[in-house]
């Protein structure tokens, strides 16, 4: 036995001896190279500062069309979007999402997504390369590209050219898809006799000062795919100047708004340095430093950028995931941490919706189908409750027994409670499940654009904003904002009081006051919700009070 466990210790500890031998000596070639990329692409951001949102002066800011009108450009348009790139530099800075209007109102404009410089908000791209070489002319945001094409369309791409005087020859193809993603592919040709070496980068610039951010549920500011990991950074997380930066492999950043983001795709696998950083003067950058790229003499490399400016419309966003290999596009959306939760939520809604051919309803639909799937957890929840109303009487002789010792009256009901094998935590059961089902379904109603502008039946037209018509609107008055609220968040709280009515009162009296003002509560709490949430409640209520007064019924109890 001996021989066999020293034999054993012997032929582990070679094991051993062998996997480190060979990481040692095989492995440490795919490490230094690693290492070097890494390092050399530290090296390159430390030499330069990436071009970056122009300081302009309130006097100097611009109206759109104004700034579009002073430059040469290309005009592009698909399905989804409309817009132009402006030739000097290339630039991406003029972007309409031509499926959505800003408001519901009549002659509302389109969304304007990318704004040029020196325009408020500004909002643009830029992408090129960069060179430890400060001698090397490159193309920068002033540099003037040449084409004989004026118009970019899915089926027609663009070509631009520009040379550096230097031996050096630039051509960038751009393309578009019908939605929102643009292609950049860039080939440089070295007519010289030395090797020449080259960083790829791009970047977003976007000013913030006049933006509105009202929703602390739905994250808006800067975030990114980063080594598989999703990264969110709001606005306020960066001081002026201050940055955050990450290695990666592929992956995608960019700027998140409610409905709209704009993100810059890595073109490859090779390692990158993306950087999150405030310019100050609310002017933010997300922008990636890529490998070095060696230009051989006399010859010629390439480097794909990709692009997306749109709506996060969710099967779009899943659909380049899976055709264009972009990871975890979907998470662009704010899911937030029920993930498992929501985003099958938005598939059944737009499932029903495709059905129905109306939101409202596929909101009510959802909701019956929903309670249908808790029925049995439910139905065990509410006979408990109902035998639990049906011992009020003996609760009450309890009361009167004891008076005001709340504590005798307390273990009095709990041993009445077991004699009967009634267990009176069973009714908040179909609670507890709810909670996350409607922070889900919360979460889809403010995330989803495809419930933007959706309408319903009556005065609701949105059912991602809150019910328009309010008390003040019906009764003339002023009513103060908190208390403002529409008829459906009333209804809803009516609905909750009738259910309540059917729960039998609770043992302590502070818990019976709790309970009786919780309606009220959730009335002007869900007052300012989406409507669509509030309409889902409201039915959800009324078929439950239409199961438990069945369950009642079947009771005995009254």
């Amino acid at each position: 036995m001996k021989d066999e466990l020293r034999s054993l210790s012997l032929a582990i500890l070679l094991s051993f001896i062998a996997i480190y031998s060979v990481n040692y000596f095989f492995g440490i070639d795919k490490k230094s190279a690693v290492q070097r990329q890494i390092s050399e692409i530290e090296q390159a951001a430390e030499q330069f500062k990436h071009p970056a949102a122009e300081k302009i002066s309130p006097a100097a800011i611009k109206t759109t069309e104004d700034a579009v009108a002073e430059d040469l450009r290309i005009k592009f348009e698909n399905n989804s979007v409309a817009g132009s790139i402006r030739l000097k530099g290339a630039r991406f800075d003029d972007l309409y999402l031509t499926k959505y209007n800003v408001s519901l109102e009549e002659n509302s404009p389109k969304v304007e997504l990318l704004k040029p410089a020196q325009t408020a908000n500004q909002y643009f791209a830029d992408l090129g390369w960069l060179s430890l070489d400060k001698n090397l002319a490159l193309p920068t945001a002033n540099t003037i590209w040449k084409t004989q094409d004026t118009v970019l369309t899915p089926d027609k791409p663009v070509v631009l050219n520009w040379e550096n005087g230097q031996g050096l020859m630039f051509i960038r193809k751009i393309s578009m898809d019908k939605d929102y993603l643009f292609t950049v592919d860039d080939t440089v040709i070295n007519n010289t006799k030395e090797e020449i070496e080259l960083f790829p980068y791009a970047l977003i610039s976007r000013n913030i000062k006049d933006m509105v951010q009202t929703r602390s549920v739905v994250h808006e500011g800067m975030n990114g795919v980063i080594n598989n990991t999703l990264h969110e950074l709001k606005y306020k997380d960066l001081d002026s100047d201050d940055s955050e930066s990450f290695e990666t492999s592929g992956g995608w950043l960019g700027f998140s708004d409610r409905y709209w983001f704009s993100a810059l795709i890595l073109g490859n696998q090779d390692k990158a340095k993306v950087t999150f950083k405030n310019n100050g003067d609310y002017n933010y950058q997300a922008d990636f430093l890529g490998s070095r790229v060696i230009l051989p003499a006399g010859g010629e490399t390439s480097y794909s950028y990709r692009l997306f400016s749109g709506a996060k419309e969710v099967k779009l966003l899943d659909k380049y995931t899976k055709e264009n290999h972009i990871p975890k596009f979907d998470l662009a959306v704010d899911f937030g941490w029920y993930y498992f939760l929501t985003k099958p939520f938005f598939y059944i809604l737009d499932f029903l919706y495709g059905f129905l051919g109306n939101m409202g309803w596929a909101i009510l639909l959802f909701a019956a189908l929903l309670r249908l799937c808790m029925f049995p957890i439910a139905n065990k929840s509410y006979t408990s409750m109902a035998k639990m109303k049906a011992l009020q009487p003996k609760i009450n002789d309890i009361r009167s027994k004891y008076g005001d010792n709340q504590m005798l009256i307390q273990q009095a009901t709990m041993e009445l409670y077991k004699r009967e094998k009634i267990n009176p935590a069973s009714g908040c059961l179909p609670l507890l499940i709810q909670i996350p089902v409607f922070f889900s379904l919360y979460k889809v109603l403010n995330i989803a654009i495809e419930i933007r502008h959706a309408p319903f039946i009556g005065w609701i037209k949105d059912l991602s904003a809150p019910d328009p018509l309010t008390l003040s609107q019906i009764l003339h008055i002023y009513v103060p904002g908190f208390i403002d609220i529409g008829l459906w968040p009333i209804f809803m709280g009516f609905t909750m009081w009738m259910q309540q009515k059917l729960n039998p009162a609770p043992v302590n009296k502070d818990q019976a006051r709790m309970f009786a003002l919780m309606p009220v509560f959730f009335t002007f709490m869900l007052g300012h919700f989406a409507s669509g949430l509030v309409i889902y409640w409201t039915l959800s209520n009324i078929l439950s009070i239409i199961q438990q007064k069945a369950i009642m019924h079947k009771n005995g109890v009254e």
